[in-house]
């Protein structure tokens, strides 16, 4: 399976004014994390996943995510990884398209990222108001990099 996904920064100022459904809680932590490829566990909400990701290509790459149970991935999380992110998940549909913004926490708080899965890299569609920068080429934005910034690095991607 194929992934084809822009990244884009977040105005924070636009961001607020926009109405906002409910926010999924995702907790998430990599099980090996490589250019090549990553592994992730996530619980969203009270689902959970794992999932592997082989290495980006533009804007795509391949992709499996497959359903676990949550006790499994809780102990994935605690005993095979050691970092986690999290983040609030919002979900917002414009058109045909459902932009993902994610709202992070913890050592990346005041980082808001919307993410948007197309079905080709020449597919078009309407920017919202609230994106800014489209950082869909640069791998410091990739949540398996995020992870390992210390607080100045992230300092500087929130400018």
């Amino acid at each position: 399976m194929q992934e084809i996904e822009y990244k884009f920064l977040v105005n924070k100022d636009k961001w607020l004014l926009v109405e906002k459904p409910s926010p999924q809680i995702i907790t998430q932590g990599f099980i090996t994390k490589t250019k090549e490829k990553t592994v992730r566990v996530r619980i969203k909400n009270e689902l959970a996943f794992l999932t592997i990701k082989g290495p980006t290509k533009g804007i795509t790459r391949a992709e499996f995510e497959y359903e676990i149970p949550l006790k499994d991935a809780e102990s994935l999380l605690n005993d095979f990884t050691e970092k986690q992110i999290c983040k609030k998940r919002y979900e917002i549909k414009i058109d045909h398209h459902t932009w993902e913004v994610d709202v992070f926490e913890g050592h990346l708080d005041g980082l808001i990222i919307a993410e948007l899965e197309v079905k080709s890299e020449t597919e078009l569609f309407a920017l919202p108001k609230w994106v800014s920068n489209n950082v869909s080429l640069d791998a410091r934005y990739y949540n398996s990099v995020l992870i390992d910034l210390s607080d100045e690095e992230v300092k500087k991607l929130i400018q």
